[in-house]
């Protein structure tokens, strides 16, 4: 018998049922009405050093401040045992250790079987090696397995930042956030890595959350067609099962396990120039003097890199810009709020205030060696803030003091994945970043890798908090795992000035929306490449209900500003950004109910329309809200 023994106690979330055998643990609880929790952690006895027993474990996608979980009822039947609890069953054979959720109490719904939400054909793991693990070769990346069954017609939603089409049943996606420069129409993975997908069957949706931020895989029914299979590089898989029966209802559950979205800015909301190669404040000056000499509302402009002093974060350069508060107000003034870029990595330069606390507050990543870990970004050298651990991120947050004293109430946080372009020591990295055996604190960086931005971001809240107590903040990041939707929005990261990067804008944004996260948006008009006013023009109308509307380019490529093309492309722009402000009641009231319900602003038609097939797997249209279809243009000449 894989299971001989079970005891139901209470844990250190609340009450839970762990079973066991000879080498193997499953434990669940309820954490909240409608979602059970199984974790599941084979090859425990190697694992875990106080096999049967196993100690809590810290998540970083789910909110803090969540409850303890609720009473489970256990029925017990032979080989066959049930662990009821806030609408759900799980049903587990002891003897092979299959086991599945259904809706309902089990057998004590009067021996009724309720409706089938999740089934697991398989799990296993492996035992650790003896092995130093000193290179990605001899890391094993599919240490832990789940197969789930995945019934004919079933379709597959979400997953994080992802390319194709909205139902991703035929993919095989990778988990492990990466700089991308620029992203394709096929490229895997991008930088924003969520584990979560809404499962519609029949018109019902459920959901299944694996709150893992290790490197992991997922086959969406690909190599195996009737089967979802889990691959995790860590030693357990932490799975959550959420009730529907609506896409809404998955959506809010996850958002209850994993903390709901804080609401913008209103000024976030409208228009939004930006761009890698804006100087100076004279620059700026320029850009907000344009669009008032045209008539074309503004709101706010980024500043890129060039405003740091040599790319040094929390610096500023007085030759580009003089006296940066100053600035500030006098933009402010015109309506218009600066947003600076802000990078993790730190210039390793001796009397550099920033780099001093962090090397004396061992704040930074170490090597599997214990060196302090030196890499390249933007800064070289550069060292790397370690933001999983809570120490690292309240010092973070209290360096946000230089931009309350400047007034700035937002920013962009960028090459959190964390990029990183070269090492000093040289190893083995997946991507540009850092290799699989940094150490983070106790963590190794295959471990941790994914959720290194949601600390960041974190920090960023934290700090505005501290020193703009009155301020509703606005922080943006291109990286993220589970649960950044409580820190920040997300941008779809470098994408291109082509015609199929607009369309695919629309699939992405949704995508994320059905992962939870209800803010994001991707560059209008393209960062890398040169666009053309045609595209340009279609981009900002395909851009009516982004959450967020940002012109933004890459440095060397054609300005792209709404003026550049003629009057005729002024025209139709300026068209498209008065719709936007008309619509801005509108667009904040979603905002509002965001916060509230998970409910993304720009919405696909699967949330509200699920047992409709084609709408499902309609991409190139969008609801804002459930009355008002935006069907733009996406393809030139038309």
């Amino acid at each position: 018998m894989r299971f001989s023994s079970f005891a139901a106690e209470s844990g250190g979330q609340g009450p839970e049922v762990r079973v066991w055998g000879a080498s193997d643990v499953l434990v669940v609880t309820a954490p909240l009405p409608g979602a059970l929790r199984v974790r599941l952690l084979p090859e425990a006895r190697a694992n875990t050093l106080g096999f049967p027993r196993v100690g809590p474990k810290r998540s970083f996608a789910l909110r803090p401040d969540l409850p303890a979980g609720a009473p489970l009822q256990v029925t017990e039947a032979g080989a066959e045992l049930w662990v009821s609890a806030g609408g759900l069953s799980l049903h587990l054979n002891r003897v092979t250790g299959a086991w599945r959720v259904v809706t309902g109490h089990g057998p004590a719904d009067d021996g009724a079987e309720g409706r089938e939400l999740v089934s697991a054909l398989d799990w296993s793991g492996e035992a650790p090696t003896q092995r130093p693990a000193l290179d990605a070769e001899r890391f094993n990346l599919r240490r832990t397995r789940l197969h789930l069954d995945a019934p004919d017609g079933a379709m597959y939603l979400g997953f994080g930042e992802r390319v194709g089409p909205l139902d991703k049943r035929g993919m095989h996606l990778t988990f492990w956030n990466t700089d991308c420069f620029p992203h394709h129409t096929e490229t895997d993975p991008l930088y924003v890595s969520v584990p979560f997908t809404t499962v519609l069957q029949g018109g019902r949706a459920h959901g299944v959350f694996v709150d893992e931020p290790w490197r992991m895989e997922v086959d969406v029914a690909r190599a195996h067609p009737t089967e979802l299979r889990w691959a995790s590089a860590g030693p357990e898989l932490d799975v959550y099962v959420l009730a529907g029966p609506r896409p809404a209802d998955v959506l809010r559950r996850y958002a209850d396990l994993t903390g709901y979205a804080p609401m913008p800015p209103l000024w976030a909301l409208g228009a939004a120039q930006s761009r890698w190669g804006y100087r100076t404040a004279d620059d700026l000056r320029a850009v907000i003097q344009g669009y008032r000499d045209r008539n074309l509302p503004l709101d706010s402009v980024y500043v890129d890199i060039d405003y740091m002093d040599a790319y040094k974060v929390w610096t500023v350069s007085r030759a580009n810009f003089p006296d940066l508060r100053a600035f500030v107000k006098e933009a402010g003034e015109q309506g218009v709020k600066l947003v600076p870029i802000v990078d993790p990595g730190v210039k390793l330069e001796a009397g550099y205030d920033v780099y001093e606390e962090a090397a004396k507050g061992d704040h930074l990543v170490r090597t599997a060696r214990g060196d302090v870990l030196v890499g390249e970004v933007w800064p070289d050298p550069a060292v790397f803030p370690d933001f999983t651990r809570p120490e690292v991120v309240a010092w973070w947050a209290g360096r946000h003091k230089f931009f309350a004293d400047a007034g700035i109430q937002g920013q962009w946080n960028d090459m959190n994945e964390p990029a990183c372009f070269s090492l000093r020591q040289p190893r083995e990295t997946e991507g540009k970043t850092l290799p699989y055996d940094a150490r983070h604190g106790t963590r190794t960086h295959l471990e941790v890798h994914n959720a290194y931005a949601n600390g960041m971001s974190e920090a960023s809240r934290l700090g505005y908090a501290k020193f703009s107590p009155n301020v509703r903040p606005w922080v943006l990041t291109r990286a993220g795992y589970a649960g950044i939707q409580r820190h920040a929005t997300v941008w779809t990261g470098d994408n291109t000035a082509t015609w199929s990067h607009l369309a695919l804008s629309l699939p992405m944004i949704q995508g994320l929306g059905l992962s939870g996260i209800p803010f994001a948006a991707a560059d209008v008009g393209g960062f890398a490449g040169d666009t053309t006013g045609e595209l340009l023009a279609r981009w900002y109308q395909a851009a009516v209900g982004y959450a967020f509307v940002r012109n933004h380019a890459a440095l060397g490529t054609a300005d792209q500003e709404p003026w550049r093309f003629g009057e005729a492309v002024t025209d139709v722009i300026r068209s498209a950004l008065e719709l936007r402000y008309r619509l801005l009641p509108h667009l904040y009231t979603l905002a509002h109910a965001a916060t509230r319900t998970a409910l993304p602003v720009l919405r696909p038609l699967a949330l509200h329309w699920p047992a409709d097939e084609d709408a499902a797997r309609e991409d190139t249209q969008y609801l804002l809200g459930e009355g008002l279809l935006v069907a733009p243009v996406l393809r030139a000449g038309h």
